[in-house]
Parts: C-alpha cells; structure tokens; sequence
C-alpha cells in the first residue's frame, strides 16, 4: 500500500484569493508536503492549464467553454506564470507535476502517474474545494483509493459549501483531517522532520 499526496490548483494566479479567505491553507498545505517529504510520501502537483488558443475548451463546457475571450484565460494557459505552482509548495526536481485540462485532477495523466508510483492511498488539498476536490474525491473513490482530505489545506470562495463538504459529502467517501491529524499518524520520524 502507497501514499501519495496531491497538492492541487495552488496556482499563481489564484491560489492568492484563496489565502485571502483562508489565511491557514498555504501554510497548511506546506506542512504537509513538508510532512510528506520528510516521510518519503510521494507528492503530487496538480495544475489546471490549457494549450494557446484553447483547442481543449469547448463551447459546450459551462465551466470553461467561454475562458479564451475570459479575463481568467490568460491566467490558465498552461505556459503562464500564473498557471504555476506557488513558490511556497514549488515542486523538487523529480515531483511530479500534473496538468490538467478540466475541473477534476483525473482530467489529465494523473491515473498513469498514480499506478507508476503504485499508490493506493490519497491525501488530497487543494483549491477549490468545490471544484477539484470535490471532483478528485469522487473520481478517485469510484476508482478503489483510499481517500483522505486535509480539510485545513482546503479552501472555497463560499465558506458555506465548504463546511457542507467537508462535514457531510466527503465523509462517506474519505477520511476528514486536519493536517496535524494526519502528520501525527505518520511514523513518529516523518512528524519530526516535517
């Protein structure tokens, strides 16, 4: 059995509004991957970015098919600054780094990464927590992983659906923690390099 943790959508171009409502959620989810490094967790980055000009946003996607005329497109093409992971989490040479094309991190290579690593086990944050994890945790749960989600490396623009996710959906297909919680179930040499 293999854990992997995915760190997913903390861009550049928008994580920072994230942080804004959840001061605690980058550094959050950096005491994880420090935890996850330390125990020789394998990490996982999952971005969302799109070829120039858009060729993978149709018309009739509701959540992306207008993003090339969208002040938000510039911000998702996947060779921007702003579609890069944030300094704070900036990814090792040798961790993976995913690029997806839809709302879910499944919406790219993710499974053929996951089976490379042999991974079983998922330890999800990421924002949104409406929109990635909310799609990562019920494609990943359809697939057979064991799931758990950082609820304190999670954020939403809307605190409400937040709390209804993390209390009510995403139990009944995962694990709910916060990251201390599960730092303090990793072996006891993980908790104190991390």
């Amino acid at each position: 059995m293999t854990t992997a943790l995915l760190l997913m959508d903390f861009q550049n171009g928008f994580a920072a509004r994230y942080a804004e409502l959840a001061p605690g959620v980058i550094p959050a989810a950096r005491r994880a991957l420090d935890a996850a490094r330390a125990g020789a967790i394998p990490v996982v980055f999952v971005r969302v970015g799109f070829r120039e000009g858009f060729p993978e946003a149709s018309a009739r996607n509701k959540a992306f098919g207008a993003i090339k005329d969208s002040p938000l497109g510039p911000l998702l093409v996947e060779s921007a600054e702003a579609s890069q992971v944030v300094a704070d989490l900036a990814p090792r040479p040798g961790e993976p780094i995913v690029v997806k094309r839809r709302v879910g991190a499944f919406a790219s290579d993710l499974d053929v990464v996951l089976r490379g690593l042999g991974a079983t086990e998922l330890v999800l944050a990421g924002v949104a927590t409406s929109g990635v994890v909310l799609s990562t945790v019920r494609h990943a749960a359809d697939q057979d992983f064991g799931l758990t989600v950082l609820a304190d490396a999670c954020a939403d623009q809307d605190a409400e659906v937040h709390r209804v996710l993390l209390e009510k959906v995403f139990p009944r297909q995962a694990e709910v923690v916060t990251v201390e919680e599960w730092v303090s179930g990793l072996s006891p040499e993980a908790v104190s390099r991390g």
